[in-house]
């Protein structure tokens, strides 16, 4: 094994093992701690700990890398999102801190950059596109609005280590200059830095820095560029594996992003859609079998679309009656159960927006392992279970995928 990773939520494995996949890597990911790590180039473990407290999330992430390290993994990514959706409790800080500590390595980098996506990192500050992070969408986001854009600020406000930055003008200079910067750094007592980047260039040349670094962390384009830049010469036998989509599509979407419910409105004049109404689900016991009752019905005669996905007003206005933390789980669950009695109405292919809820449709449906094919759109790629067999998901973060995402999956279907 060449690299293994550990991502702090399930979309955010599928996008990582996308790009590993593009790069040439044949990868697995699994959807929890293997007892014995998979035979891959890249084993991704996909750990729903991006909200959890952080002191479980850091233990549970421990138990990743001591696997992964167990199976021979030569070196170690710890994946986050590329908005790094993080609160000042955690928990990439926290993350970072422990597995510093585990692996017995003094210096790591975090670099959250993915210009594909228009997430760029200059000056320390993260952009996403062309916003500073402070002003997009994501400031409202409902369990980890981020409304600082400064991650030297942000992650130094979460990790007992000290924090630096690699500026870009270091980083157009090319690996060696940043190698030089990553070793002055840490002697001068840092344990992190941020590093700029704008281009996929910048990302080979900090891979290229990176190559002999025991941990490194950030969003997928730089894990992608580890595979590219410093395992260019595995077999990639593996990697071209193709995945059937066979009809009907089961359309779950929990992610409250902008970009979601922009997909969600786009999709709602094709395929019969049901919102899930948390403040119902609260009130009546009874809504979560409707629920069933309406998609078990519809799905024998195509695709359908469930969704919880709404504005911000509308979701703060559910969180104040609710608590934050109710109304989540209340969602999860229903998607989770809703999941479940499609997949025993014979239904094999689900496409879920929001990596809570695609969590709460594996955990549901007991999918402990997957392989990755093409993407439907760019960081979603189309993925098969291995164990159980015969499911097929396409798993997609909030912000991911175009207004035709959900479009797109239908005309998959052969």
């Amino acid at each position: 094994m060449y690299l293994g990773a550990v991502a702090d939520d399930v979309t955010g494995g599928t996008d990582l093992a996308s790009v590993l996949r593009r790069a040439g890597l044949s990868v697995v990911q699994t959807l929890d701690i293997p007892e014995v790590a998979p035979t891959a180039d890249a084993v991704v473990v996909s750990l729903k700990i991006r909200t959890a407290p952080a002191a479980e999330a850091s233990s549970l992430a421990a138990a990743a890398i001591d696997a992964l390290v167990a199976g021979g993994a030569a070196q170690i990514f710890f994946k986050y999102c590329s908005t790094f959706d993080s609160t000042d409790q955690g928990n990439i800080g926290p993350v970072i801190d422990v597995l510093l500590d585990r692996l017995r390595t003094d210096f790591s980098i975090a670099c959250p950059a993915y210009p594909a996506l228009a997430r760029t990192v200059y000056s320390g500050h993260l952009f996403v596109g062309g916003l500073l992070l402070s002003e997009s969408s994501m400031r409202h986001h409902p369990l980890t609005p981020m409304t600082d854009s400064n991650l030297v600020r942000v992650l130094g406000r979460q990790t007992r280590s000290r924090v630096g930055l690699v500026e870009l003008a270091t980083v157009e200079a090319g690996a060696a200059a940043i190698a030089a910067r990553f070793d002055e750094l840490a002697g001068s007592g840092h344990r992190m830095a941020i590093v700029d980047a704008v281009f996929d260039r910048h990302l080979d040349a900090i891979a290229r820095a990176s190559g002999d670094m025991r941990l490194v962390t950030g969003g997928a384009a730089l894990g992608g560029a580890l595979g590219r830049t410093n395992h260019a010469s595995v077999d990639t036998r593996g990697s071209d594996a193709t995945v059937p989509i066979a009809g009907p599509i089961a359309m779950l979407s929990g992610s409250c992003s902008a970009m979601t419910v922009s997909q969600v409105e786009h999709a709602s004049g094709l395929v019969p859609t049901h919102e899930i109404d948390p403040l119902e689900l609260a009130a009546d016991p009874a809504e979560v079998p409707r629920l069933i009752d309406w998609a078990c019905d519809r799905i024998r005669r195509g695709a359908v679309l469930l969704y919880s996905s709404g504005r911000p007003e509308e979701v703060r206005s559910v969180q104040e009656r609710l608590g934050r933390g109710a109304a989540a789980s209340l969602v999860e669950s229903a998607f989770g159960s809703i999941a479940a009695a499609l997949a025993g109405c014979g239904t094999r292919t689900f496409v879920v927006a929001g990596g809570e809820t695609s969590a709460a449709v594996l955990q549901a449906l007991r999918i402990r392992m997957l392989t990755f094919g093409d993407e439907l759109d760019p960081g979603v790629p189309w993925t098969m279970s291995l164990d159980p067999p015969g499911f097929v998901f396409a798993l997609k973060s909030g912000n991911f995928g175009t207004r035709e995402f959900f479009a797109k999956a239908l005309e998959c279907v052969r």
